[in-house]
């Protein structure tokens, strides 16, 4: 008979029927197979796996909540992992803190209790709630309320909760991201003033500020752009969701979701959805902080692992480099890697299949030409059938301590797939100012048909997002210029005043984007930007959904002239600009 599920022949024993020990595990043995009970996998001293038995569980998720509430640029990073089964948790989430359940489906593990973040650390004001996530669980909210009060980075994924979600509290909180994500209440978006969801279904949805794109939703709120600050596209074009880790019947898996290619609304776990694929995580490199290097990385990749990155801080003074296709990366914890020797710290090189989810880059004192890079200039590659995909990616440029890089994220691939990037230069925190954590700019496309979902860059010291590839899409943007130009001789491009936000080459004939936002608060000089987006004016080029705001704390005289290409109003004087 053939073995089913289990994919490493190590897991299956074939003598006569007999019982025998081992250290951490008990092998049971069945006629003709045997399978082999694994012990959980060594994920290092950050990672708790829970089950529904663990007696200290509750204490140990408010030790973490305490040291992590405040912890915006600090060094610790946790996650929680739940096996299947019905927890009874209050589950407050802090900065760098991921929680994840272990079943196949989100109902297989289930929290009678809230799974929350609030920002009472600053007051209500959750536009610093950053860096945390949660994914793959059912809440049963108390009082039939769950608050998720967050910005940037702080992604809800898979997750059904059994009552109404609100996304922000008594503060400001300005943009999220949701995915594969069912409410059976109301979603409550308060002083949210962009928001993104993708593939996610709820009753109702109340509050639109200034642009909230639902791609793929199901319930999506009435109106129309401009006169309500609503996106909505009914199908997601191409995607795969995100991996996620699993525990089944004693072994540990990563599962891929399936590549959709024709089109996707809804959730990708509702009844009759195409199973994800299992690897078992014997075919895994985990990765553990003070343990593993780049050279321990690269010999595990080159020998055909693919990586899990548990939660920590890696240091690199090499490139980790995927070269093998269909490589899966999958970080737990939201782990940070630093380059400390100005190369780039994770490079793909392979321009098919490639997975990579979950990580933090952040650059380090010596500057980096570019962080994270997806192809090779001037290769073309790529594959329409099996796209290389990205997930949850955070850059970032000081804040936490000294930083500088010229580049966050370059995609010289073709048929890249993104869903959910922050590429941000800190603009508070340590080791802050315009001569000192510099970066021109955070993403560079040079890839064909490329396609993000949910791209936040900020404060850069250039354009913030450059893009020459053809037959780009995005879903979503977020952008806030830099706070900290000081003067206008100091910050004009060649086109003019300023740098606009986003800038598609002047080459490109063919590029669609809906639901952009970009705001400026300039506060060092009275600055000008000519325009928040540069576009060619090939009828190929389709730019829908676009504002600009003017934040308040500004100097008197700075903004921005126009919207796009020298049309749509200026946000000089006036707040807001929009155009269709």
């Amino acid at each position: 008979m053939k073995p089913l599920a289990f994919p490493t022949a190590a897991h299956y024993i074939f003598p006569r029927i007999h019982h025998m020990k081992l250290p951490g595990c008990l092998i049971a043995v069945l006629f003709p197979v045997i399978t082999v009970c694994a012990a959980d996998p060594d994920f290092g001293p950050n990672v708790l796996v829970l089950d529904p038995s663990t007696a200290d569980a509750q204490e140990r998720v408010h030790a973490v909540f305490k040291q992590q509430e405040r912890a915006q640029f600090g060094l610790g990073r946790h996650a929680f992992l739940l096996k299947p089964g019905r927890y009874t948790l209050d589950m407050p989430i802090g900065f760098f803190t991921h929680i994840a359940g272990l079943g196949k489906l989100p109902r297989e593990v289930t929290i009678d209790g809230g799974v929350w973040t609030d920002a009472a650390w600053m007051r209500h004001n959750a536009t610093c709630n950053f860096w945390r996530t949660v994914e793959n669980l059912t809440i049963e909210p108390p009082g039939g309320t769950n608050l998720w009060a967050v910005s940037q980075a702080a992604p809800l994924r898979r997750a059904h909760i059994k009552g109404d979600l609100h996304l922000s509290s008594a503060g400001w909180s300005s943009g999220g991201f949701m995915a594969d994500c069912r409410i059976d209440g109301v979603v409550r978006a308060g002083s949210q003033q962009q928001w993104f969801s993708r593939n996610s279904a709820w009753k109702k949805w109340d509050g639109l500020n200034w642009n909230m794109v639902f791609l793929g939703c199901q319930n999506a709120p009435e109106g129309d752009w401009p006169e309500k600050a609503v996106t909505r596209i009914d199908q997601t074009p191409i995607v795969r969701e995100k991996p996620y880790l699993t525990i089944e019947n004693g072994h540990w898996f990563v599962r891929v979701p399936p590549l959709l290619l024709d089109g996707a609304s809804g959730l990708s776990w509702s009844e009759g959805a195409v199973q994800a694929e299992p690897i078992h995580i014997d075919k895994f490199h985990i990765a553990k902080a003070g343990i593993d290097t780049s050279t321990t990385i690269n010999a595990a990749l080159q020998a055909g692992k693919h990586l899990l990155v548990t939660p920590g801080i890696y240091p690199l003074d090499d490139t980790v480099v995927i070269s093998r296709p269909g490589t899966v990366v999958l970080g737990l914890g939201l782990p940070s890697l630093v380059p400390t020797t100005g190369r780039t710290a994770l490079r793909v090189e392979s321009g098919e299949g490639v997975i990579v989810s979950g990580l933090v880059v952040d650059a380090g004192a010596i500057e980096t030409e570019v962080l994270v890079q997806f192809g090779l200039p001037g290769r073309n590659a790529g594959s329409a059938g099996n796209p290389t995909c990205i997930h949850d990616l955070v850059c970032r440029v000081g804040g936490y301590g000294p930083g500088r890089a010229r580049l966050m994220v370059a995609i010289h691939d073709s048929h890249v797939i993104g869903d959910n990037l922050w590429l941000w230069r800190a603009d508070h925190g340590a080791n802050v100012g315009w001569s000192e954590n510099t970066c021109d700019t955070g993403l560079r496309v040079e890839g064909d048909d490329v396609t993000i979902y949910g791209l936040f860059v900020e404060h850069t010291q250039k354009h913030q997002t450059l893009w020459s590839g053809e037959r780009g899409r995005v879903f979503f943007y977020q952008s806030e210029m830099p706070y900290d130009p000081p003067s206008q001789e100091a910050w004009r491009s060649p086109s003019g005043d300023g740098y606009a936000s986003y800038k598609v080459a002047d080459t490109v004939q063919a590029h669609e984007a809906w639901g952009f936002g970009v705001y400026h608060v300039f506060q060092k000089a009275a600055v000008i930007a000519e325009n928040a987006f540069e576009t060619p004016a090939s009828p190929g080029i389709q730019m829908h959904h676009l504002v600009t705001v003017r934040l308040g704390g500004g100097k008197t005289g700075s903004g921005i002239r126009n919207v796009i290409n020298g049309t749509g109003g200026e946000v000089i004087t006036s707040q807001k600009a929009k155009v269709k």
